[in-house]
């Protein structure tokens, strides 16, 4: 099972880390000791100091597909789910300074904890999702798939150029502006269209 990260896929978050706005949809990989399933509680690695929260909406893959085409894209996932793309702020800044790989900074163990999913024929307009992330009940994130700089279908044309995409696979689809630290003890929850779907704690 794989987990397809995308990158900088809403316009706000992209000017907020004074990175460039895509002309093609970037992603990178995390390994599925990543995950963090039921609720469980999140515990800050000791290799870092700066655990920024990323939430995002989450797309599971349902069939076979390889060399999508865009038009058919929407036949290759049924569920939307939210979760966290946990980053290692302070690695990644250096990764980045020295020009290396930055995956210890975003695949590390429990960088990825995934909530409920939705089946998407529950969601009406795909292209006008709202979700949200509320830490200690204030929300840090607010997106809708409205704002997306490359909508679903698109990533998973774009996505299974490279990869096949097998059932039971994973996009997590970018995250809007608003991110910033955890600290332990802060409870995160996370919701689609005010449906509560993620709850857990930091430690």
């Amino acid at each position: 099972m794989k987990i397809i990260c995308i990158g900088r896929n809403y316009l706000k978050h992209a000017r907020e880390m004074d990175s460039a706005v895509p002309t093609e949809p970037i992603f990178f990989l995390k390994p599925e000791s990543a995950i963090i399933k039921k609720n469980k509680p999140f515990f800050i690695p000791d290799f870092s100091e700066e655990i920024h929260h990323e939430v995002e909406l989450v797309l599971q893959i349902c069939r076979l597909g390889k060399s999508i085409a865009p038009e058919f894209a929407h036949r290759y996932y049924d569920k939307v789910g939210i979760g966290i793309d946990f980053t290692a702020r302070d690695i990644q800044r250096k990764c980045k300074e020295n020009g290396l790989p930055w995956e210890k900074a975003k695949a590390f163990d429990g960088a990825a904890p995934l909530g409920k999913f939705v089946e998407k024929e529950n969601l009406g307009d795909v292209d006008n999702i709202d979700f949200k992330l509320e830490i200690n009940e204030n929300t840090v994130q607010h997106g809708n798939t409205k704002d997306l700089i490359f909508p679903f279908d698109e990533l998973i044309a774009y996505v299974s150029r490279f990869f096949t995409l097998k059932t039971g696979d994973l996009i997590f689809t970018g995250t809007p502006e608003g991110v910033g630290a955890v600290n332990r003890n802060d409870e995160l929850k996370a919701y689609i269209n005010n449906e509560l779907l993620l709850d857990f704690i930091v430690k």
